[in-house]
C-alpha cells in the first residue's frame, strides 16, 4: 500500500486511529447525556434529544473538542467525567508495533490531534504512547480544528515537513479531505475506529482496519 522510501514524516491522529473510539463514543453518546439527565431531572432519551442538536452544531469546529467549552455549556465537569471512564481508554491492536518500527526507521513522527489538552494528557498517561513521538500537536495550540484547511498550513509553519513526503493516518474523512486540499500526498483512513462497531466501507481514500496493513516495507 505504501512505498516507505517516499515517506519521511508521519502524522497520526489519536482518537479512532491510535486509540479505540469506543471510549469517546460511549462518553459523548451515553455518559454525558446520563449525567446531563441527572442534573436536569430528565430521562436519558430526553437528554439525548436535547443535546444532539447542540453537539451537531459544533461538529468540525474547535469548540466541539474543547472540554472547557462543554463544561461551561452543560454545567458539567467534562474533564472530571472523563477521568471516571478512563478505564475504557485502549490502544488499537498493532499500534505499538507500528510506532516501534517507524521509530526504528527514523521516520519523523507527529501526533496531531483535535483533542483538548486535558483529554490528551489523560490518554497519554493511560497509554504511554507519548514516548514514541517527536512532537505532539493539539489543534487547540494551532487555533484551528484539523477539519479546517488553514490548520495544515499553520502546522507546517510550526513543524516543517515536505507535503510530498508526508503520510497522514486519520479516521475522519473530513480531516483527510482538508489535508488532501492542502496537498499532503499520502493519506490513509482507518476503517474500524470503534472496536464495537462494524467496519466502515470507505472508497474515498485508501483504508485499513489496523496498522498491520501499513507495516510491509517499513521494517
Amino acid at each position: 500500500m505504501l512505498d516507505w522510501r517516499e515517506i519521511d514524516t508521519v502524522l497520526l491522529d489519536m482518537d479512532g486511529t491510535l486509540l479505540d473510539l469506543n471510549f469517546d463514543n460511549h462518553f459523548w453518546q451515553e455518559f454525558v447525556p446520563l449525567r446531563y439527565a441527572e442534573l436536569h431531572g430528565l430521562t436519558l432519551e430526553a437528554a439525548k434529544v436535547a443535546l444532539a442538536p447542540r453537539f451537531k452544531a459544533m461538529e468540525g469546529k474547535l469548540e466541539w473538542y474543547c472540554l472547557d467549552y462543554w463544561s461551561e455549556e452543560l454545567n458539567l465537569n467534562i474533564a472530571g467525567l472523563k477521568q471516571e471512564l478512563a478505564g475504557l481508554i485502549a490502544v488499537h491492536p498493532h499500534v505499538v508495533e507500528f510506532l516501534e518500527a517507524a521509530r526504528g526507521r527514523g521516520v519523523y513522527l507527529l501526533l496531531v490531534t483535535n483533542a483538548h489538552h486535558d483529554s490528551l494528557s489523560l490518554k497519554m498517561e493511560k497509554t504511554c504512547l507519548h514516548r514514541f513521538f517527536d512532537r505532539i500537536v493539539s489543534s487547540h495550540d494551532v487555533g484551528l480544528a484539523k477539519e479546517q484547511c488553514g490548520f495544515w498550513q499553520r502546522l507546517q509553519d510550526q513543524h516543517v515537513f515536505e507535503k510530498q513526503r508526508t503520510l497522514l493516518v486519520d479516521d475522519s474523512l473530513a480531516v483527510l479531505r482538508s489535508a488532501a486540499a492542502f496537498g499532503i500526498a499520502h493519506l490513509v483512513s482507518i476503517s474500524k475506529p470503534d472496536s464495537r462497531r462494524p467496519i466502515r466501507e470507505i472508497t474515498e481514500f485508501p483504508a485499513v482496519e489496523d496498522f498491520r496493513a501499513l507495516m510491509p516495507g517499513l521494517l
